[in-house]
């Protein structure tokens, strides 16, 4: 689970500054203006390093600076993209929150990647202990959407790519906006077999080991003296998924993690706890089971089962939505390419 960062995403909303485009003889020409009272150290960074971000990403377009003018030229979809992305970052600066030019080179790489070739940085999740939140691709923004829309969302997916982090994010803006009442996060313990009550000391000490990336994920989002009263009132109640059987969840944002180790009859279980006003997201990466061989997964089970019913969403997510390290994007395309070829191996024999 990826600890405390920008999360970004590509497309969205025009933001502050006034913008001019014209066309021009083989190209575009884009002048956005920089509002008074912003200084253009915060936009550009420390040394103009956000700057130089986009100019090497996107090098098919001319960027010069004058005083506090950008102009941009170029092919005319590139220029409008390029001209969306200040635009933004302006926007992100004016607020407070402005962009390093990791973040900023992370935007342009989906830049690139976008067809559309659409705008730039999203809006927050929540804004917590220094740190914006907010999705950084395409599936991750869809997802977002989904917690706002949806009653019942799965994310599906490698490991890396947020879909857990995004919803305790979702989950603690929620409680902190009073839509719920209170948070429920739960995981399988399959690597104890559920069976936790032969395990030696107290229940926190039985299942701390378990649900420690849980506890890390809201450590970043809320202050400690605050995460443990919310945990002492009962606001926040993270447990086995074995401790929710035979409850009705009201009020509540619930999240099931690690869903690809739950049994088919673990996962009608913890779905048939959904109560009223309450949302449940259910992560999991369906190549990832722990199970026991021959024990069909809930995850996957559940997929093929609840296709197609109102209030319940699918998003699916892939390395393309990677958020850690470039190499752990590397290393999980090299075993896709691995497991595709031994699928193809399989069909041929």
């Amino acid at each position: 689970m990826p600890g405390p960062q920008h999360w970004l995403i590509l497309p969205v909303r025009a933001g502050h500054g006034t913008v001019k485009i014209v066309p021009e003889q083989g190209g575009t020409l884009s002048t956005i203006t920089i509002p008074e009272g912003l200084a253009p150290v915060t936009l550009f960074g420390a040394g103009d390093s956000a700057l130089r971000a986009i100019e090497d990403g996107m090098p098919s377009v001319d960027i010069r600076v004058q005083d506090r003018t950008i102009h941009v030229e170029g092919p005319a979809g590139v220029v409008q993209a390029v001209t969306a992305l200040f635009e933004e970052l302006i926007s992100l600066a004016e607020s407070g929150s402005p962009l390093g030019p990791d973040e900023v080179a992370h935007a342009v790489s989906l830049l690139q990647a976008s067809q559309e070739k659409q705008a730039t940085v999203s809006a927050a999740v929540l804004s917590a202990r220094g740190h914006a939140i907010r999705p950084r691709s395409e599936t991750q923004a869809k997802y977002v959407r989904a917690m706002d829309e949806s009653t019942v969302v799965f994310g599906i997916g490698p490991a890396g790519t947020g879909k857990t982090y995004l919803a305790m994010a979702k989950a603690v803006q929620q409680l902190l906006d009073g839509v719920v009442r209170r948070i429920i996060v739960t995981r399988p313990a399959v690597e104890a077999g559920e069976s936790l009550g032969f395990l030696p000391g107290s229940l926190t000490e039985k299942v701390d080991p378990y649900l420690r990336p849980v506890y890390d994920a809201l450590g970043d989002m809320l202050e400690p003296e605050t995460l443990v009263e919310l945990r002492e009132s009962g606001t926040i109640e993270v447990a086995p998924l074995a401790y929710m059987r035979g409850r009705t969840l009201n009020d509540a944002f619930i999240i099931l993690d690690e869903a690809q180790n739950t049994t088919k009859m673990q996962m009608k279980m913890f779905l048939t706890r959904l109560g009223f006003n309450s949302t449940m997201v259910i992560t999991g990466d369906p190549t990832q089971v722990d199970l026991p061989k021959g024990n069909l997964s809930g995850l996957v089970d559940a997929v093929n089962v609840l296709a197609g019913i109102d209030g319940i969403e699918f998003c699916k997510f892939s390395s393309a939505d990677v958020v850690r390290h470039a190499t752990v994007r590397a290393i999980i395309d090299a075993y896709d390419r691995r497991d595709s070829a031994k699928e193809r191996l399989k069909h041929e024999y």
